[in-house]
């Protein structure tokens, strides 16, 4: 066998050794450990779990776990204690916290002679009830099954603005199908165009009746997913109970029926048949489940449905909540649910700009979106404005900025139907879980009000940019409708001598090294790759940019210096060449030196020990003389650069720059000299448009002298006997050493 596949094999061999015992001692990380461990070490385990390496590098915004947090989750512990007690014992104690829930939770939200089921995901008890209409309204449901469905079709009907996937999930789980769902429009000609359509609905529902279906369920909206719209509950309610249809609510704005007084839109949610509440981020308690109160008087039909259960364990459910209620008392939950309201009206009173069409108790948030042609502000409810294609991506980086600048505020962005990505603060769901006070919705309408200018700016400049990227043949313009900053733009390499594949590495780098050079300029703008899974590759992305900004002396600059990269890299690749040429060249010479040598001294000479004798008794005189290479590009003697290339070692800062102020900014009014730091380093470009003064004379305002250019001359290199040292390939003969190799031109 070859030695060379024996060594390779024999290294697999060991690679495989190794990988296999890496992978037994992850396999028994993850198996059981058969001796048991300690309480330190398990709980240092979820500890690893919960906060990895990643947490350190990326804010996570964490949940404000306060006093009645911690009641809420001693609950979870207390329910594992009490149900290792006996029958009658678990049985006392379950009832009781059963009813003083159910109690606390009916008067609180003005729910009379109601029940409640409690449960974690919150669309569960939709579900149930659902199963409870179809047990009541198909009478032989229970014994026949689903064949009783297929004489009178069941209806569904929910509004086109309530939760993505609700209706499909009901299907799903009752094994209904999907043409049971009717998705009833929003308004159209009168009205709020963000509530239900009642004349269509009850079209609808008599033609469903006239068809021999049985309209069965009506889900309405106190607080759309989206924007926090309500339905006209009181006229649906009519609805319902002409075609006898079960009417339930749900929506984070039930929350304000703890307030006083009550908005009478949504005080009509009292009047429904069944309504779902989320008291968890509403109070901000953790862990703590959704409860859907209902009314109904057969409880044999509620056990059947799973409204109710038998089994006291079960309905340790509430203990967390039971608990958490306690420590607050009514006082505390009115305080914290008017608190949110609170702070939707200071938000209103901070940005006068900000306008509502509903009252503030009905809909405790605020939607909007950034607007590039409101004269008054630039910010205006998301329902007055028309959809713009670039402001999407504009509204989705205000609200990520927003987050990220005030994270206790708990904005975000949401995408509505017709009006399309707006930014909504909804302290509702998110200021008992943050603990928002005040101060932070303050500092969020001056975050807010500074990134105002830039945003308008930046709109403003995009087509400026695209022009001044044209006027540069060097520059391409790169569209992408996904980014919100000023643009993007591509150096392109001038040389046609390359092929595709050398001139697409060519542009790589030097892209690359541009948008290096760029982050190192002192200024404000933010230069980048662009998105993380943007299909656009090898570009320079510019971010938002401030009120100041000269686009054209950015757009020269970013050429200019694409154009001295460009330059510095064929400058190296002509060097390399050079070099490359002159050691072969040198070492031609030193082969012919010493075959002429061989020549001249003889063979006897080259003979150990001989040649030592002949050389004593008969010295000789070797004429060889030492060789040198030149670095001249063409053999001249000297290298010539022009102008450009000589400037392409040094970093090149932007054309004007004025003492204590960014670069690529206009200069302000006031602004009477230069900066003595800055640098006229583009002389192929920075002067192209500057008017050429007189010597002597100065600029008006005191400007530093601009001395006239003529045409850039010619450089010459010169290098010196200590530098050429480096670069010389000689052979000196024996007895010259101290004499010092010719300098090289």
């Amino acid at each position: 066998m070859d030695p060379v596949l024996a060594e390779m094999g024999d290294h697999l061999a060991d690679a495989m050794k190794i990988l296999e015992i890496y992978g037994l001692m992850l396999l028994s990380n993850m198996l059981l450990c058969s001796s048991g461990q300690d309480m330190v070490t398990i709980l240092q385990l979820v500890q690893n779990l919960m906060h990895d390496e990643e947490d350190k590098l990326v804010h996570r915004r964490m949940q404000c776990v306060g006093e009645q947090g911690h009641m809420a989750l001693l609950g979870h512990s207390l329910a594992a204690y009490i149900s290792v007690l006996d029958k009658d014992r678990l049985r006392k104690v379950t009832t009781r916290i059963l009813s003083d829930t159910t109690l606390w939770l009916c008067r609180l939200f003005r729910y009379e002679s109601g029940s409640v089921y409690f449960h974690d995901d919150d669309r569960e008890g939709l579900l149930k009830v659902c199963r409870l209409i179809i047990n009541a309204r198909y009478e032989d449901y229970a014994t026949e099954g689903f064949t009783m469905l297929s004489f009178r079709h069941p209806v569904i009907y929910h509004s086109a603005a309530c939760r993505p996937g609700l209706g499909q999930h009901l299907c799903s789980q009752l094994g209904l199908p999907l043409s049971t769902l009717c998705c009833v429009p929003c308004n159209t000609m009168f009205g709020s165009q963000h509530q239900m359509d009642v004349a269509l609905l009850d079209k609808l529902m008599r033609e469903d009746l006239e068809s021999g279906k049985l309209p069965l369920l009506l889900i309405a909206n106190a607080g759309t997913p989206g924007a926090g719209h309500t339905d006209k509950l009181g006229r649906l309610k009519e609805l319902c109970v002409q075609y006898n249809v079960w009417l339930h609510v749900e929506g984070f704005n039930l929350a304000t029926l703890a307030l006083s007084p009550v908005s009478s839109m949504i005080m009509a949610a009292t009047k429904s048949d069944s309504m779902t509440l989320t008291p968890g981020p509403w109070l901000g308690l953790p862990a703590v489940p959704a409860a859907t109160l209902y009314r109904h008087e057969d409880p044999a039909l509620s056990l059947a449905a799973g409204l109710t259960s038998s089994h006291p364990v079960e309905k340790l459910r509430a203990l967390p909540l039971w608990l958490s209620l306690q420590y607050l008392g009514h006082d505390g939950i009115v305080e914290r649910i008017r608190h949110a309201s609170q702070l939707v009206r200071t938000a209103l009173r901070r940005v006068r700009c900000w306008e509502r069409v509903e009252d503030d108790l009905s809909s405790p948030v605020v939607v909007f979106r950034f607007s590039p042609d409101s004269s008054s502000g630039n910010f205006f409810p998301c329902y007055t404005l028309c959809s713009r294609g670039v402001c999407v991506c504009v509204c989705c980086q205000l609200g990520e900025r927003l987050a990220r600048l005030v994270p206790a505020s708990g904005v975000d962005v949401v995408e509505l139907e017709d009006e399309g990505v707006c930014v909504r603060f909804n302290p509702i769901m998110t200021a008992a879980v943050l603990g928002t006070q005040e101060a932070d919705v303050m500092a969020l309408s001056e975050r807010l009000m500074e990134l105002l200018p830039s945003l308008s700016c930046t709109l403003r400049s995009r087509q400026d940019f695209r022009e001044e990227v044209f006027q540069h043949a060097v520059l391409s313009y790169v569209e992408d409708l996904n980014w919100a900053g000023l643009g993007a733009l591509r150096y392109e390499p001038r040389r046609t001598d390359l092929d595709e594949g050398r001139r697409h590495q060519q542009m790589e780098k030097i892209n690359s090294d541009l948008l290096k050079k760029l982050k190192e300029l002192d200024t404000d703008l933010d230069f980048s790759t662009g998105p993380e899974f943007g299909e656009e590759r090898n570009c320079v992305f510019i971010g938002m940019v401030p009120e100041d900004i000269d686009v054209a002396v950015l757009v020269e600059t970013i050429a200019s210096i694409g154009r001295e990269l460009e330059e510095s890299g064929k400058l190296l690749e002509n060097m390399t060449e050079v070099v490359r040429k002159g050691i072969l060249e040198a070492e031609e010479q030193l082969r012919r030196a010493n075959e002429e040598k061989l020549i001249e001294e003889g063979v006897l000479r080259q003979i150990p020990l001989v040649g030592s004798v002949v050389n004593w008794f008969s010295p000789f005189q070797s004429s060889v003389k030492g060789r040198t290479f030149d670095l001249a590009a063409g053999g001249n003697g000297r290298t010539v650069l022009n102008q450009e290339a000589a400037c392409a070692s040094s970093r090149c800062s932007p054309r004007v720059s004025f003492t204590g102020q960014k670069a690529f900014r206009r200069p302000a009014m006031s602004t009477d000299s230069y900066s003595e730091t800055s640098s006229v380093c583009h002389l192929d470009e920075s002067y192209r448009d500057t008017v050429p003064q007189p010597p002597g004379e100065r600029v008006e305002g005191d400007v530093a002298e601009v001395p006239q250019m003529s045409p850039p001359p010619k450089l010459e290199l010169e290098v010196s006997e200590e530098e050429a040292s480096a670069w010389t390939v000689q052979r000196v003969p024996e007895g010259e050493e101290g004499e010092s190799p010719a300098s090289i031109r």
